[in-house]
């Protein structure tokens, strides 16, 4: 599938962000009687290519009913401001915890500053263009959009993050999954074609009830595919959950195998490492050790940094 290309019959399009690296991290147009909506923007530096994408489409800005946002962490959502200041009839749709957040983005910048200090800060996100308040709507759980004919649901979807929703698209029978549903790079795609999934515990709210609930709660729509942020189109959507709630398992028993250790979260980057380097190479995964260190990098260090954190706050609840 190219990075801007139809990924099916239903009208939806798959946006290369250009976050950090080519086909890590998508943003997805859906069209629909003659209506638009963004799942998604990516950061400041990734507008330009949502622009690009509705001109290849022949879709007009003022064509975009809605930005929807699966949550506000800055690979998703650090653009929305300045998207939507292109989009002239566009909604942002986001979660009620992440409203706030979205027109008022200093304690958004301040914590993403704290997760991946200053200078990697300004070299992936930039200033953050605030969304005025009158153009972000809080979505309910189930809570129904329509786009054109279609309907969308917004569920809320707990475990990565708080304020997570998930889209579920009715006519296509497709999830828009965020983060929720785990990560599956393409390059990680075995020679077959299958995909290769695991969970993101990424700090501060991972929760593995409720990651493992929302994932059900996904399981149970049946639907014929999810479109990940990172990265895209997957089917067999039950298969893939089956791993995900077995890969949360087993994160959580590595984190609690190594959280009274000094270098806990150090320990726990190394195990998930060699946890999913097997797992890599049972799945048959065509990538060299030093492509595959490359891709799981930033995922392996905020995934103990999430763990950790997890811990500690069930620590404080105790």
């Amino acid at each position: 599938m190219s990075a801007n290309a139809p990924s099916d019959r239903h009208g939806i399009h798959a946006i290369d962000t250009g976050y950090v690296r080519d086909k890590l991290d998508a943003s997805h147009l859906i069209e629909r009687d003659g209506h638009a909506a963004f799942v998604d923007c990516g950061a400041n530096s990734s507008v330009p290519r949502l622009m690009a994408a509705l001109g290849e489409h022949g879709i007009e800005p003022a064509a975009v009913d809605y930005l929807l946002l699966t949550h506000i962490h800055l690979d998703h959502a650090g653009g929305a401001g300045t998207l939507i200041g292109k989009l002239p009839n566009a909604t942002v749709v986001v979660h009620p915890r992440g409203a706030a957040h979205l027109s008022e983005p200093a304690k958004l910048e301040a914590g993403t500053r704290a997760t991946y200090g200053d200078a990697v800060y300004e070299k992936l996100y930039g200033e953050l263009v605030p969304v005025p308040a009158e153009r972000i709507h809080a979505a309910g759980d189930n809570e129904a959009i329509r786009l054109g004919g279609s309907r969308l649901r917004c569920l809320h979807t707990p475990g990565h993050a708080l304020h997570h929703i998930a889209y579920y698209d009715e006519d296509a029978r497709a999830v828009f999954t965020g983060d929720i549903f785990g990560i599956s790079y393409r390059v990680f795609d075995n020679p077959a074609g299958e995909p290769f999934i695991f969970p993101t515990t990424t700090p501060t709210q991972f929760d593995p009830g409720q990651m493992h609930a929302s994932i059900e709660r996904i399981v149970a729509l049946e639907p014929e595919a999810a479109y990940l942020t990172h990265y895209s189109r997957v089917g067999n959507v039950g298969r893939l959950a089956a791993t995900l709630h077995r890969d949360v398992d087993e994160f959580v028993a590595i984190a609690e195998a190594h959280a009274d250790e000094p270098d806990a979260e150090e320990n726990i980057r190394h195990a998930l490492h060699d946890y999913l380097a097997r797992r890599l190479e049972e799945h048959g995964a065509q990538i060299t050790p030093r492509e595959r260190e490359t891709w799981l990098a930033m995922d392996l260090n905020l995934d103990a940094a999430g763990l950790v954190a997890w811990m500690e706050r069930r620590k404080r609840k105790s």
